[in-house]
């Protein structure tokens, strides 16, 4: 028998999650969505200090998750641990509070990712700690360039290693940097950023390196003006003989000698494979909060969604509102298929780009039906609804953008390498 059904305790943590950010995150939406940019510092260390109580348990694995897990109990077999079924259900929840403000949040997140994906346990546990230390912590991820973006096996950041100091040398420029600014010099963190060791090798070269805050010789040179996610900072930044210790390349620093290899390349990948079902929780949410507007719309005018109806009897607004309630919910299933077979360990790069694919359209067209049907109050600054539009569109974006997912789709059903079907 398939059951859908989450249990009890995790209903209960996402109730109470959603009281949470209703309270805290969507009274803020409109002053930091007007200016953008500004730290919503007291926020930030509310948050934090939340974390490493306990208080929000979940959440600092949000988008960082990707390691198996089990729970041993006595005369039963071992159970998969359901972090990041946990992690995206409390996603989901995050971002219908406010999407701008919930990747403002400290946490690993893609960076946090790239660690858990490409690193060695040692690394895992020094890294991963911080996040639990005094300060809050970010964690960033650097991989696309002026000249690279979806295809990022082009990538030309460079990393040396200079033998007499056994330090690594990184030479380069990245864009679109989430949470850039705030992982490398506002507050403590870090920066995985992805640079190739051996052009030649091509993929097989490209690894990912942790460059702390502060390191000298990198530097943010710009944060960019966005139509939405505008408390989010997302950055430009360049590293000009930018020094870090040989431990800092995370995994191993060999290159396969067989160039049909691509140990490098796959590191990227298997980091998207655990960050992607994130992303379709994120346009989820925020799809969710714009069709609640609407439904408490409908209801305080007294408009009714009859359920039972025949289709051929439906107006044209209860069929709009019917199906975008069963797209979103199309999007979850997909979403929790990818995040359960994470948890157990098991390649879901397929169901990572299935649910992120089908969930960044269900937000683009959710937001924008719910300004449609409201109206010209729905295209106004008055509600939210336009925000929730202006945000959900990145989910169709970054990470990936759709056009990718349905190419990484139609190759794994297919059976096509990425030189047969691009």
């Amino acid at each position: 028998m398939i059951d859908f059904e989450l249990s009890a305790g995790t209903k209960m943590t996402k109730k109470l999650f959603h009281q949470f950010v209703d309270s805290s995150f969507r009274p803020l939406s409109r002053e930091f969505d007007e200016e953008e940019h500004k730290d919503p510092a007291d926020l930030i260390h509310s948050i934090h200090e939340l974390m490493k109580g306990g208080g929000m348990r979940g959440m600092g694995s949000m988008a960082g998750g990707g390691e198996e897990g089990a729970e041993k109990k006595e005369g039963k077999p071992k159970r998969p641990k359901e972090q990041n079924l946990m992690g995206v259900i409390l996603a989901e929840e995050l971002f219908w509070g406010d999407a701008g403000l919930a990747l403002a949040m400290p946490g690993p997140g893609l960076g946090g990712a790239a660690v858990q994906a490409t690193g060695t346990p040692e690394q895992k546990e020094r890294i991963m700690k911080r996040f639990t230390g005094d300060v809050p912590a970010y964690g960033a991820m650097a991989i696309t360039e002026p000249g690279c973006g979806s295809d990022t096996s082009a990538v030309s950041t460079t990393a040396t290693l200079d033998k007499k100091t056994n330090e690594w040398i990184l030479n380069g420029e990245k864009i679109f940097v989430t949470m850039g600014k705030r992982a490398t010099e506002t507050y403590d963190g870090f920066v995985v950023v992805w640079a190739t060791v051996d052009r030649k090798a091509g993929r097989a070269g490209i690894k990912p390196f942790i460059v702390e805050k502060g390191t000298p010789g990198m530097k943010v040179t710009k944060l960019e003006h966005k139509m939405g996610i505008r408390a989010s900072d997302t950055a430009s930044m360049v590293f000009e003989d930018c020094r870090i210790p040989y431990n800092n390349i995370l995994g191993t620093a060999e290159v396969a000698v067989d160039k049909e290899k691509t140990e490098g390349f796959k590191g990227v990948m298997k980091t998207f494979d655990a960050t992607r079902p994130f992303v379709a929780a994120m346009a989820i949410g925020v799809a969710r909060a714009a069709y609640d507007f609407v439904r408490e719309t409908l209801d305080k005018e007294g408009i009714q969604i009859r359920y039972g109806a025949p289709i051929n009897q439906l107006t044209v607004l209860e069929q709009d509102v019917l199906e975008m309630e069963v797209n979103m919910k199309a999007a979850r299933l997909l979403l929790w298929r990818a995040a359960w077979m994470l948890d157990r360990g098991e390649k879901n790069n397929l169901e990572a780009s299935m649910s992120k694919a089908k969930a960044g359209m269900v937000g683009t067209k959710v937001t924008q039906k719910a300004v449609e049907i409201l109206g010209p109050l729905g295209y106004s600054r008055k509600l939210l609804v336009e925000k929730f539009m202006r945000d959900a569109k990145i989910n169709d974006i970054f990470e990936g953008t759709g056009q990718i997912q349905l190419l990484v789709i139609a190759r794994n059903i297919l059976g096509y390498t990425r030189k047969e079907l691009k």
